[in-house]
């Protein structure tokens, strides 16, 4: 059994381009398969959020017209139901030491986009995880928080690593359209990563050493299953 820490978002909205609040948080169906698939292979997972605050689910992420069936939506509901005490009690990021996990999974949402792209803690304990060799995992949204990553001369530490994550496309057709404050595949870009990206809305997962990531909601069990193969090997 491997500890694994799960970063999430504590970010309950997300400023938009014209100046609106967009409310946000965690999507329900990556973190309940995450946090289900890995605690089913025998880890343990660990939530985090910045300032130890409860998350918030993102409500579309629970409305049957976008999950696809109120009978998903009710296993979502329940699962989540089932860790209210787990999510309640999130540690603070500030005080998480990355030497004590074997992984550190994150899941979207667009909740990372308003805090852990631009949170320090979140940075600091990718660095650390990363110069270790342990497994990252972010996915749909959650490489956001590796923007966070800054090295002492204003560097990326994942820049010119390769990954995949929610694509401007996807944000653009099925996300939050054209409204949306910024693009993270656009700016992951720019800070140096290589981005690989499959078609909009297809199972996508991209490998790169410690480094596992997943384009959208529909690759969150591939992510969680690459992790688990990996902390097996």
């Amino acid at each position: 059994m491997s500890d694994i820490l799960m970063i999430v978002t504590a970010a309950t909205s997300l400023t938009m381009k014209d100046g609106s609040e967009h409310p946000t948080g965690f999507w329900a169906e990556e973190l309940v398969t995450a946090h289900r698939d890995l605690t089913e292979a025998g880890h343990a997972v660990t939530i985090a959020t910045p300032g130890g605050v409860t998350p918030t689910v993102d409500a579309v992420s629970l409305d049957p017209a976008v999950v696809g069936s109120a009978d998903t939506v009710e296993q979502l509901r329940g699962y989540l139901a089932s860790i209210a005490d787990e999510l309640a009690a999130a540690v603070p990021i500030a005080d998480v030491d990355a030497s004590a996990y074997a992984a550190i999974v994150l899941p979207g949402g667009h909740g990372p986009m308003a805090d852990l792209a631009f949170d320090a803690a979140t940075g600091r304990v990718l660095i650390a995880a990363d110069a270790a060799g342990t497994i990252i995992a972010p996915f749909c949204h959650g490489p956001a928080a590796l923007l966070s990553a800054k090295l002492p001369d204003g560097s990326n530490a994942f820049a010119g690593r390769r990954l995949t994550v929610f694509t401007d496309e996807e944000e653009r057709t099925g996300g939050t359209g054209e409204n949306t404050p910024w693009w993270v595949e656009s700016t992951l870009r720019e800070a140096g990563a290589t981005i690989d990206s499959a078609a909009p809305w297809s199972d996508h997962v991209v490998v790169d050493g410690n480094l596992i990531s997943g384009q959208n909601p529909q690759s969150s069990a591939s992510v969680a299953r690459r992790v688990v193969e990996g902390l097996a090997a």
